[in-house]
């Protein structure tokens, strides 16, 4: 019989050391936010339970208890969730569960479903209202990390056929045309702020942020998931194509700047970029994926072999 492989070996002992909710060291669990937490709290750690309660390597008793932690009173909804922490979090969870076991969570599923749709509606009501007045967007109003595209994924998951993820569709189809600001021709999502949403003295005229965690990357997924789960909008198409072809005009290479400042746009600076993180968040595996989703949407397989080779 082969021993168990390494890594394996290392998930069993990660999962022994996580059983109990109580047994979570006090530096974790005394964190306010650490409940309802997809990246750095119970839903986490409920997720790796599941998996391997899914997988046969482990019980469910942990999953339910981390669970009951990650699912107490007062999920939090509206402007302080976002696709890792409060009810899209939990969601996320509890689908994943609910997968596994049918039949499980679904009064817990269903209350979730109409907080997040909720939630949704109003987010879009603020896009359509900010693109009527001509301001640009923050970061955090389609971004995949706060914003439209990652509540869109926790909706097009659990409800595809929804008016909600139709709303959201349409407002990132319109964040891909082109606004006018200053008397300057910018695309739909440049943004005032610097990358990490706040104003920042190194970027004075604001940014175009590439990345799949915070940039236009994020959207470009979605909109392709959506069209190949045959949920699609007027000018969901376009707008792929809008965003493939600016990732085209700044790629070097098999590489893409972070992001785009003025400086980019109005002067002849393209040097050679300085190496980049081989992360999803914004380096290369996260703008390939994107573009992959892209070209299997659209049917393009020059796209899709150009994408996979990046990576």
């Amino acid at each position: 019989m082969n021993a168990p492989h390494p890594a394996l070996r290392l998930s069993d002992r990660i999962a022994e050391l996580l059983t109990d909710p109580a047994a979570a060291p006090v530096a974790w669990s005394s964190r306010p936010q650490w409940r309802q937490s997809l990246a750095h709290g119970a839903p986490g750690i409920a997720l790796l339970h599941i998996e391997r309660a899914a997988t046969g390597l482990g019980p469910w008793e942990p999953v339910r208890a981390w669970l009951s932690i990650a699912a107490g009173p007062a999920v939090t909804s509206g402007t302080d969730s976002y696709l890792y922490y409060g009810a899209p979090a939990l969601a996320h969870a509890l689908t994943c569960a609910a997968q596994a076991r049918p039949g499980t969570y679904q009064r817990a599923l269903d209350h979730l479903d109409q907080v997040v749709a909720a939630d949704a509606l109003r987010r879009c009501d603020q896009a359509e209202a900010r693109t009527a007045r001509g301001d640009l967007p923050a970061l955090a109003e389609f971004d995949t990390i706060r914003g439209l595209t990652g509540i869109g994924s926790v909706l097009l998951r659990r409800a595809p056929d929804g008016e909600p993820i139709r709303r959201i569709l349409t407002c990132l189809v319109r964040l891909t045309e082109d606004v006018k600001h200053d008397g300057e021709v910018l695309p739909g999502w440049w943004t005032l702020a610097g990358p990490s949403g706040e104003r920042d003295e190194r970027f004075p005229g604001g940014h175009a942020n590439n990345g799949l965690a915070h940039g236009i990357a994020g959207p470009l997924a979605l909109l392709a998931l959506a069209l190949r789960r045959g949920v699609e909008v007027d000018g969901q198409r376009e707008a792929l194509r809008t965003v493939l072809a600016w990732l085209e005009r700044w790629r070097d290479g098999h590489a893409w700047p972070y992001w785009i400042t003025p400086a980019h746009l109005t002067g002849p600076d393209r040097r050679p970029l300085a190496p980049q993180r081989p992360s999803w968040c914004y380096g290369t595996a996260g703008i390939a994926r994107a573009q992959q989703l892209a070209a299997a949407a659209l049917t393009d397989p020059h796209l899709r072999n150009d994408a996979e080779s990046a990576l």
